[in-house]
């Protein structure tokens, strides 16, 4: 087993970035081979940091190398949460949760990202993304964010999950917010990242396994993005409906949406597909088009991932099957 694969099978591969300076640090020698270890530090030699390709060692130079890995990497998560419920309750709490959040999706899912160096270490952007029937996909994008980034991603949910009893201090810990545009360009002019997805309820019930994307004709994520002068970021995560699927595609619950604005189909799956998140590049800000321009480039943007990444019609057993080797439709 090479120092690689063990990374891999432990964590996302982009969770260790060459600019995490707090209690893991990698560093390149290139005059001779092999690792060292300390109680704080991983030095991995012969190492490319851009891409992560390391060198071969012989086996036994990497089991003693993998024994003082694996306890770096569990006194850095420690660490890590030990110091942000000292620094504050609520951000102990949300790096826990991501924690945990992040190993669900490691183990049920196989969850990768890519691209997530497209996200600004600091600074806003507003990322645009397609809403599965259940968005447990972008839980774990925001758990990745906090992880790897070190900040929160706010983001705009239906308010009907504000009625929900119980849900609103839940909401307010991870700075989820109802949308009114006031709202979210306030947000971005502070620096926040922002997510939103312009389909919403209606593509999370009637969106289906070819992937269409229902935004209508809204454009108000656009003119937000237009007013706080940010970039957007368009992401699609494969095989999202084939892990939850809903039965919003039959005329009653249809109706009973349109009539009563009640999203009240039921949705079924929980399968440990493949998931894969794709971030594609930012649309940097434009003064010289509209907000209906701009929600068109963005639509095209997400689509263009989805034709990108995602074999339609989605296969549950297909999308199972993925979880066995490594190759997407974009390799």
């Amino acid at each position: 087993m090479t120092i690689d694969s063990w990374f891999l099978q432990l964590t996302p591969p982009a969770w260790l970035t060459c600019t995490q300076q707090q209690m893991f640090s990698v560093q390149w020698h290139p005059s001779h081979r092999g690792c060292q270890t300390t109680n704080r530090t991983i030095s991995c030699l012969n190492y490319s940091c851009s891409d992560w390709q390391y060198n071969s060692m012989p086996d036994s130079r990497n089991q003693s190398c993998l024994m003082g890995a694996e306890d770096t990497v569990s006194l850095l998560r420690k660490n890590q949460l030990r110091e942000a419920y000292s620094n504050n309750l609520w951000d102990g709490a949300r790096k826990t949760l991501a924690t945990l959040w992040d190993g669900h999706g490691a183990i049920w899912h196989g969850y990768e990202i890519h691209g997530m160096e497209k996200i600004p270490d600091k600074g806003p952007a507003l990322i645009v993304y397609y809403h599965g029937a259940i968005p447990i996909d972008y839980y774990y994008f925001l758990a990745s964010v906090i992880i790897q980034k070190g900040r929160t991603c706010h983001s705009v949910a239906d308010h009907f999950l504000f009625k929900i009893p119980g849900f609103k201090l839940l909401l307010e810990v991870f700075s989820v917010i109802h949308g009114p545009q006031e709202e979210c360009v306030r947000a971005l002019k502070n620096g926040h990242l922002l997510g939103i997805s312009p389909g919403g309820v209606r593509e999370a019930l009637f969106s289906d396994e070819t992937y269409p994307l229902l935004w209508g004709k809204r454009k108000g994520f656009a003119q937000v993005a237009i007013d706080s002068q940010v970039p957007v970021i368009p992401m699609f995560t494969q095989n999202v409906r084939e892990g939850f699927r809903s039965l919003g595609t039959l005329r009653f619950f249809r109706w009973v949406y349109e009539r009563f604005r009640l999203p009240v189909a039921p949705v079924y799956g929980g399968f440990p597909v493949k998931f894969r998140t794709f971030l594609g590049d930012p649309i940097p800000y434009d003064p010289n088009i509209n907000a209906a321009e701009l929600a068109e480039k963005v639509h095209q943007a997400v689509q263009f991932l989805i034709a990108q990444h995602q074999q339609t019609p989605g296969s549950i057993l297909r999308a199972l099957l993925e979880r066995f080797h490594t190759k997407n439709k974009g390799q």
